[in-house]
């Protein structure tokens, strides 16, 4: 049951994003399917003792494919459905939480909580450039020898 809670609300999160970024009406639905992806990959990893860095950097390499498989499907580019499907992994609560405890003179906890999140933000970014790296061997390989 936690796992449809879960799915249904990566799905409005990620559409509701999509709205606000002005992405097309009609793509608007595989936003929030690229997040709802995500997020359960993500989820269903953090869950069973993954941990989180290695949860968001699948995730977001999943999405990162979602995308480019949607982008090509639908002749859309790629950014729409990646920034829509990326947006539930932001740790912008772990980020405020940081800024919390500096502004409360807590600096360790702090420290921590900030690494933290930098350390999701950068499995995020790693995560899309990597599936980037994948799909451009994979057409290079598949158009032949350059010459």
């Amino acid at each position: 049951m936690i796992y449809i809670e879960h799915l249904i609300t990566s799905f409005i999160a990620s559409t509701a994003f999509g709205i606000i970024f002005n992405a097309p009406k009609e793509s608007l639905v595989k936003c929030g399917i690229s997040g709802m992806v995500g997020w359960i990959v993500y989820f269903a990893l953090d869950v069973n003792g993954f941990g989180t860095i290695f949860a968001t950097l699948m995730a977001s390499f999943l999405i990162a494919v979602v995308s480019q498989v949607f982008a090509k499907a639908y002749r859309t580019p790629i950014i729409i459905f990646s920034v829509a499907g990326i947006i539930p992994l932001v740790p912008g609560g772990l980020a405020y939480d940081a800024m919390r405890n500096f502004v409360e003179n807590d600096y360790g906890v702090a420290l921590s909580l900030a690494a933290k999140a930098s350390m999701i933000s950068g499995a995020i970014a790693v995560g899309l450039v990597f599936s980037e790296v994948i799909n451009q061997v994979i057409r290079r390989s598949s158009l032949g020898p350059v010459k």
